[in-house]
């Protein structure tokens, strides 16, 4: 009489995320401690992908080489199913092989600012692909068929990407992700060295109970409908979604940290993100140039903008700002009237003068600005417009 087979008894979730994070640790110094749980976290997601409507990507950035950005993706690779390391391939081959019969691969980006760093070249394919993929209705349209016999084919593009680089990303790209913000190691900070040999197959152990526990969970995590921390909506909502319910899936203390995780990245990527550069230049006029004057002439507001430390003005390609590029740059904004954004006449001690008014700007300031400074700035005094100005 054979004994029958005895179930397979269910994986401890919170247990298993915590050995993932634990590995995590033994190679990686991130900058958060909630780093470490958000990329445990991403690990485990890219199995139950399916279960979601969209997948954040992962970004490992520093601003100079050896931060250890390359070596959390390799830790990243051991964990996640189907890895597929992607240095320099093209978008062609990419939505060539997430469309493949072999299933869909979670794709590792190394040296992603070879791609997207300023000394690259045209790579909005590429761009389009990654923006595509992260919704599950991505897809990639191509035509396919020789000469006139051609017909469009729709290549899915949804699958879970990881990237490592120095500098920044696009914003389309950087808005979708989990930032994780790399630095050099301190004198004071160790890692165990990594032999990959002795160490990889530590990693595929933990993939694969990974793996059986998302089979485990998949009914329960594609029903979910997680809480979201106050103040997280839009498209950090997107990206927090899949994490948080995962952890909500793991149990334990993995839904608080989740979500303790969550506002602190958010926040941090926030305070990092100075927007497009027309935000950058409402919010700097808003902050900096108008503050407590209900006008001002254009060449004191190019003076003033100009004079700013830690702001782009000086150096635009070269160049300062000047009258015509802030003009150019104001008139993509409406006022409250749905008019474009123009400079007016401003009449002066020493003449009339065009200039911008705070009310033309104050419903692009409302609608494209951060929360202005919770402490008021000094009201700046209008500059007096030199001989060589008015002659000008």
């Amino acid at each position: 009489m054979t004994t029958p087979a005895q179930p397979t008894p269910p994986v401890d979730g919170a247990a298993l995320l915590d050995e993932v994070e634990r590995f995590h640790r033994r190679f990686n110094v991130f900058p958060r401690e909630a780093g470490y749980v958000a990329v445990a976290l991403w690990d485990a997601h890219a199995h139950l992908l399916d279960c979601f409507d969209s997948t954040p990507r992962l970004a490992f950035l520093s601003p100079e080489p050896g931060s250890g950005k390359s070596r959390a993706l390799e830790i990243v690779e051991t964990l996640v199913p189907q890895p597929m390391v992607a240095v320099n391939a093209s978008a062609a081959a990419l939505f060539r092989a997430v469309s493949g019969a072999e299933g869909r691969p979670t794709i590792l980006f190394d040296e992603i600012d070879t791609v997207f760093g300023p000394k690259a070249g045209d790579n909005e394919e590429l761009r389009g692909f990654l923006n595509a993929g992260h919704r599950r209705s991505g897809v990639t349209y191509r035509c396919i068929g020789d000469g006139g016999n051609q017909a469009v084919q729709a290549f899915p593009s949804y699958t879970a990407v990881a990237v490592a680089g120095l500098g920044s990303l696009p914003d389309t790209i950087l808005t979708r992700s989990v930032i994780i913000r790399m630095r050099r190691r301190a004198r004071n900070e160790r890692v165990e060295p990594y032999r990959q040999r002795l160490h990889e197959q530590e990693g595929h152990a933990l993939r694969e109970r990974l793996a059986e526990w998302a089979e485990q969970v998949r009914d329960e995590v594609r029903d979910a409908w997680p809480d979201l921390p106050d103040g997280v909506t839009d498209r950090p909502a997107d990206v927090w979604e899949p994490l948080l319910a995962v952890a909500d899936a793991a149990g334990g203390d993995w839904p608080a940290r989740a979500r303790a995780a969550c506002v602190e990245l958010v926040k941090a990527s926030q305070a990092d993100d100075k927007g497009s550069l027309g935000i950058r230049l409402l919010t700097d006029l808003r902050d900096h140039v108008m503050v407590g004057v209900d006008r001002l002439p254009t060449i004191a507001i190019v003076d003033r903008l100009n004079s700013l430390d830690d702001a782009p003005w000086a150096d635009m390609g070269g160049k300062p700002l000047d009258s015509r590029r802030l003009s150019k740059m104001l008139s993509e904004y409406m006022t409250g009237d749905n008019d474009r954004v123009t400079s007016r006449n401003i009449r002066t001690a020493g003449g009339v003068l065009k200039g911008y008014y705070s009310s033309d700007l104050h419903d692009a300031w409302t609608r494209y600005c951060p929360p202005p400074p919770a402490q008021p700035l000094q009201a700046l005094q209008p500059l007096q417009p030199s001989s060589e100005a008015l002659s000008a």
